[in-house]
Order: C-alpha cells, then structure tokens, then sequence
C-alpha cells in the first residue's frame, strides 16, 4: 500500500507540474501543503518525478506509472523496494550496465530520443553520451580556494565525507552531500561546477598577480567567476553588473564571505542601448550571457518536457545585443570571455561566427567544455583579443 501511495502522489505530481518554476522549488511548495508525508515519502516521491523527467518525451505512449517505473530501472544502480514492488525482475538486474537494462525493457532505442534537438547541438557534442547522461544525476564540485588545500580535504576527511579530487583545486562530491557545517562556503570554498572552474585558462595570468586589470564581469549572476577572477589576480580593479538588482544585493554578502571588499557594481539591461551607461572601458569583459541553459538540463530534467525550440533564437539574439553593447567598451589589446552554458549551435558556434563578422576582435582560443564526460554541467567558451 505505502508504494501504491508513492507512484499515486508522483503521477499527480507530474500531472499538476506545468513547468512554471524550477521543479524542485514546485516540490517544496506541494510538500508543504501535504504535511502528510514523512520525510522517506517525500525523498522517494521526488526521486520518481525526477526520473520520469530525465527521460524527457520518450515513451508518451505508454502509461505514465510505466514510465516512472522505467525512469527508476534507468536511473538507479542500487537495490530499491519499490522497483522490487512493482517490477521483481527489474530490479534484480538494477546493477547491469545501462545497454543491458534496455533489452530487458525492451526500449534499445530509448536514449538517442531522451534530447531530441540533435540538428541543434555544437559540432563536437556526443549526442549519444549527452543523452545518456539525462540518467546520471551530476556531482557536485568545490573549488578550494587558494591556501586552503590541505584544511579543505581534512575537514572533509574528519567529518567522514567521501570526496573525489578532480585536480589540486577541484574535488567532487555526491550532490546530495551536506557540507555548509563542515566548511566555510566562498571563503574556504566556492561551489562551482567543475566546467565553470575550467574558465580559469581563460583568465589573463601573465605576471597577473603584479597587474592592477580593470575588470568587468557584465552578467554577474552568483558572482563564481568573479571570486575566482579574484583568485588568480587580488589587485583586480573589479566591476560587475547584473539586470537583477536582488542578485548584486546577495553579491554583496558572498564578496565579503570572499574577502572582496573593493568593487563596483551596477544594475543595467545590456540588451538595450542606455545613453546613461557609462563609457568607461575595461581590460577584462566576462560575458556570461543569458542561455538557455541547456549545459545544465541533467540538474534541472524538466527542462527537457518544457522547453519551447523557438527559445534558441530568442537567446540567440539577445546575446548579439548584449554583445553589441559591451564590446565597445573594451580597451585596446584587450580580453572577451565569452561563455554559455549551453549546448546549442545558435548560442556558441554561430555567436563567434557573429563576433568575428562584426567586429574587429580576434579569435584566441574557443572550447566546449563537454561536462556530461566527467558527471558534471556542460558550457561553451571563447577569448578575443581586441586589436583595435
């Protein structure tokens, strides 16, 4: 009876989920009404809706208490009562390779249609292994800030917390894994997708640490990569800029957990042409632009029922206007970072194709960093230098 309730509360669920806020922010607010459900309830409830969204629009046509039960084969490796309930057979085989799951529920062909914008993806992008990694639920990754290797890693060791590191700075974790009590988060270190701390190679580091460089980081969201801007360069002469005052409001606490006490910020809509803006030029322009996120649907599967194709365009566009608007603002022999995180064509190839066509900036490096290899987001990233 206890799993028939659980299926029953995720069908009802997915059926009232109209996409309208980022799903985990929905399930909080329906567990709230439903104080009913213990705190076992709610976990498995949630990791049913979750994987019945990683398989996106594949199996429509079966029931949908189907098709949660076959998100669940997909998806876990481990034992669970209730696959054992409905499907015995199922889960004796829960621990076999992903290839061997889908013979024995008869769906082989079920991944290459779990992404079905295949005709849209960047040129070096697996779509078979993209696909496929909708299943995995991603790790979260630190990075440990400098001088704080060694006390990072025994913390964690003390408290028990099995960690993987990925380099000197980067360590992997279950995402699920608790740490705000075990250690100081943005002064020891920053949460940051293991993609995003690779935009590191594409700071300036020659003699950075002895150069004052005027930087602007345009779209600023969280403020990860200016902390980390910080990090190869504490001299930075440091500016950031966001559409949403409400996030240079939370900047402003997570640069003093940082020890950045000297910056600039502003609340400016890049999209459009502002004669109030101001005309100063920077050595640095960061543009983490609005996408479409698509990089990071394996952290928010929803994504893949809810999005609307026409979007790509949409972003694609608003990120030339964005463009056109702050690369003026670039000193000569000066650095873009350009940087989404998605996986689309129209938002990275076809934008430096953009770039290179109505600009005088020169291409220094591009890269798609391809983040589904190693459980983590996947994003796009290009350097120019000004020449002009």
């Amino acid at each position: 009876m206890k799993f028939d309730n659980q299926l029953r509360y995720a069908v009802n669920i997915i059926n009232a989920f109209k996409g309208e806020m980022p799903l985990h922010n929905w399930l909080k607010n329906f567990f709230r009404e439903n104080k009913q459900m213990g705190s076992k309830d709610r976990k498995q409830v949630s990791e049913l809706v979750y994987c019945y969204y990683r398989l996106g629009k594949t199996l429509e046509e079966i029931k949908m208490e189907e098709k949660i039960l076959v998100g669940l084969f997909l998806c876990k490796n481990n034992n669970n009562e209730l696959l054992n309930y409905f499907k015995p057979e199922w889960n004796e085989n829960i621990n076999k390779p992903i290839e061997e799951k889908l013979l024995i529920i008869n769906y082989p062909l079920l991944i290459k249609n779990i992404f079905p914008w295949k005709e849209q993806l960047s040129g070096e992008i697996d779509q078979q292994k993209f696909a496929a990694s909708f299943l995995i639920q991603p790790d979260l990754f630190l990075r440990i800030r400098p001088g704080n290797e060694a006390i990072v890693k025994q913390k964690l060791n003390d408290a028990l917390i099995n960690f993987n590191p990925i380099n000197i700075s980067c360590i992997a974790l279950n995402n699920a894994t608790k740490i705000d009590a075990v250690i100081n988060i943005n002064k020891e270190v920053v949460v940051q997708d293991y993609s995003s701390q690779q935009i590191q190679n594409f700071l300036p580091t020659e003699n950075s640490k002895s150069l004052t460089i005027k930087a602007w980081d345009c779209c600023a969201a969280s403020g990860g990569k200016s902390i980390m801007l910080y990090d190869v360069n504490p001299k930075i002469d440091l500016t950031v800029s966001d559409i949403r005052e409400s996030i240079l409001i939370n900047l402003k606490k997570r640069f003093s957990e940082a020890g950045i006490k000297k910056y600039k910020s502003f609340v400016e809509d890049l999209s459009t042409i502002n004669r109030q803006l101001s005309t100063e030029k920077y050595d640095l322009i960061i543009a983490d632009v609005p996408c479409s996120g698509s990089g990071t649907w394996s952290r928010t599967p929803e994504a893949l029922s809810f999005f609307n194709e026409k979007e790509i365009d949409r972003y694609s566009e608003l990120q030339k206007k964005i463009l056109s608007n702050i690369i003026p603002r670039l000193n000569k022999n000066g650095s873009l970072i350009y940087i989404t995180c998605s996986v689309f064509k129209k938002e990275n190839e076809n934008i430096i194709d953009f770039i290179l066509q109505n600009f005088s900036l020169q291409l220094e490096k591009m890269e798609l960093l391809k983040g589904y290899e190693i459980k983590a987001d996947s994003m796009f990233a290009a350097k120019f230098i000004n020449k002009e």
